[in-house]
């Protein structure tokens, strides 16, 4: 029998090596250089990783060959020594365990070819076999082959049916690596995964690379709970990296290896290790506790639980969640799209008001029924070129069941993770107004859509979408309302619904809107415990805070402040910002944080309130 599957029936798990790269670099080789060329230009380099390695306790090492297939040996005009790289990656490897004169096993690494193939590239499946069958041809002599860092199900199954045939007599482990949702990049599960490398052959599965010991422990669980008849294989990598000062950092130490290596041992791993980022440091920690344990007792797969991790989350929570969570007083600024193709404008708003101190851009939809750019866009246009997390306006008016729920499933393709949820402007009063004005769903509807099925895996008809959304869901709240009944049942069936905080409508009278709160607080027996971002609208000249007293309902200015713009006249809008400073000031002392609402693009004044209330 083959001498690694013979070690694999040892009642104690295995050892393999470490990072390669992280060591490498350490050596003084750039990231943007082939690491897999030093087997033939600097093979001592490769070498003393690989001497570290066996001094620190590992039974396994790598070869240097994980990206030494022709796609990326391409990308180096070194496609034409793909054999040659491997076949000299195993000789390093080799060489140095028989200068050790201890029993180390050499496997051969072989990583994703770095293209995608059908059908989600152009790359035939044939092709991607042969591209894996010619470096794992070049590799014999090795004692197993590690087929690690996968991404797609598609081609680990390609490159196992390669080593079958290349290798045939050779031991496969076949491993992938997973998002911090703990799906594959193209969304598998880690049931789906296992299932699938056990039925094409391999005779270890398991997870690399990915995050830290944390998530890949859960991860295994779920794995053997799904194959559990299969052997195991896990290298963490040392958590996930950070770039500091342009450098590449991790933050698990070794200590912390030492620690999960019994956690590994207890989840039913038969080989462990480390991926990016750990060291000989980090697998000596783990050689010593192995060595050091007295038997361990395997949970038993009946028992092994899967857990989301009420601890570690598979998502955080957006930053707005997490600033409101925190009792950070927020400043939200609302952006209309624009009317045509530029956002050149818009960027540099946003950037400004980023500046200034604000901490979410709200991108409203449509305002007015007018037609302008999708608010998807400008969302993702300002979260990548400026940096600054949006909140989608997203009404359900004009919007039927079909097109609500992929519109959910784009903005969080997005990476939009805030959502306010809306009726919207009827069509009769925009551009189009004989334009469809239908809708399936009111607001408090569509919060419980989101918050009861999309955040939990499920979509309107109780059918899974794969993996849960994490969105953060807003909705709107009169604070000055006509009749103040009629707008707490609303409250209550939004709150039920599973809002998670309130935007609110400009308000001119925070004592009024305090007011509101205490009414509702008194008729629900509690304080309304959902953060709530109180409306602020700066007036600009005499002309705008007219047209907003008499011909926009639901505002109400106070006569006094009506008289102070009066007075400013051709200083109105100072006025006005001095006004929203003195409300802003108030407001804080009961209310979460404000939403600003700029009138005819003055983001100058936003900029300057936001500021002055900040210093």
């Amino acid at each position: 029998m083959n001498k690694f599957l013979t070690l694999l029936q040892s009642p104690t798990p295995l050892l393999a090596d470490g990072a390669m790269g992280t060591l490498l670099h350490a050596h003084g080789v750039e990231h943007t250089h082939c690491f897999d060329e030093l087997n033939l230009t600097e093979p001592a380099k490769v070498a003393d990783v690989h001497r570290q390695y066996i001094e620190a306790g590992a039974q396994i090492i790598l070869t240097n060959t994980f990206g030494a297939n022709r796609y990326k040996l391409h990308k180096h005009g070194l496609d034409d020594q793909t054999a040659e790289i491997n076949r000299a990656g195993v000789e390093v490897a080799r060489r140095v365990v028989e200068e050790s004169g201890k029993p180390v096993l050499v496997a051969g690494d072989v990583g994703p070819l770095g293209v995608r193939i059908v059908p989600y590239g152009r790359v035939q499946l044939h092709e991607a076999r042969e591209a894996f069958a010619e470096q794992i041809r070049a590799l014999a002599g090795v004692d197993l082959l590690v087929i690690e860092t996968m991404t797609d199900v598609y081609e680990t199954v390609e490159a196992i049916a390669a080593a079958k045939t290349a290798l045939p007599e050779t031991p496969i482990v076949a491993t992938m690596t997973f998002t911090r949702d703990d799906r594959t990049l193209l969304g598998d599960d880690p049931a789906k995964v296992a299932h699938a490398l056990a039925e094409a052959g391999a005779d270890v599965i398991g997870v690399n690379c990915s995050g830290g010991p944390a998530q890949l422990i859960r991860i295994l669980r779920e794995m053997r709970r799904a194959v559990p008849t299969s052997r195991f294989w896990i290298k963490p990598n040392a958590g996930w990296p950070e770039h500091v000062g342009g450098r590449v950092m991790y933050a698990a130490a070794p200590e912390y290896f030492r620690d999960y290596a019994l956690e590994f041992w207890k989840a039913g791993a038969n080989v462990m290790g480390g991926c990016c980022g750990t060291t000989p440091e980090h697998i000596a920690a783990m050689r010593k506790t192995l060595d050091s344990a007295s038997m361990v007792t395997v949970e038993p797969v009946g028992m092994v639980t899967v857990q989301a991790a009420q601890n570690e989350p598979t998502e955080a929570p957006s930053q707005l969640a997490q600033k409101l969570a925190a009792g950070k007083f927020v400043f939200a600024v609302e952006m209309d799209p624009p009317r045509g193709l530029a956002t050149q404008k818009l960027v540099a708003a946003a950037s400004l008001l980023k500046e200034a101190g604000a901490d979410v851009i709200d991108v409203a939809d449509s305002p007015m029924a007018r037609m302008r750019m999708s608010a998807w866009a400008v969302c993702d246009v300002i979260q990548r070129q400026v940096e600054i997390e949006t909140t989608l306006h997203f009404p359900t008016r004009g919007r039927n069941l079909l097109r609500v729920q992929g519109d959910l499933l784009a903005a969080h393709a997005l990476g939009i993770r805030n959502v306010f949820v809306v009726m919207g402007d009827p069509t009769s009063i925009g551009d189009y107004p004989e334009a469809a004005d239908n809708y399936d769903l009111v607001p408090s509807g569509l919060i419980k859509l989101i918050k009861q099925g999309f955040n939990l895996g499920l979509d309107h008809s109780g059918t899974s979408i794969g993996q849960p959304t994490a969105f953060f869901a807003g909705s709107a709240l009169n604070l000055c309302p006509p009749d103040p009944e009629s707008e707490i049942k609303n409250l209550k069936r939004k709150l039920k619904a599973g809002a998670d905080f309130f935007l609110t409508q400009p308000i001119y009278d925070p004592k009024k809107a305090k007011a509101f709160l205490d009414t509702f607080a008194e008729a629900n027996g509690a304080p309304l415990n959902k953060p709530v971002l109180v409306g602020v609208l700066p007036l600009v000249s005499v002309r705008h805070a007219n047209f907003l007293q008499n011909e926009v309902p639901g505002i109400v200015i106070p006569e006094e402040t009506m008289e102070r713009i009066h007075k400013a006249g051709e200083m109105a809008s100072l006025e006005g910002v001095k006004i929203a400073i003195e409300l802003i000031q108030q407001v804080k002392e009961w209310g979460q944080g404000v939403y600003i609402m700029p009138q005819f693009h003055r983001y100058d004044l936003v900029a300057e309130i936001i500021e002055t209330v900040k210093s």
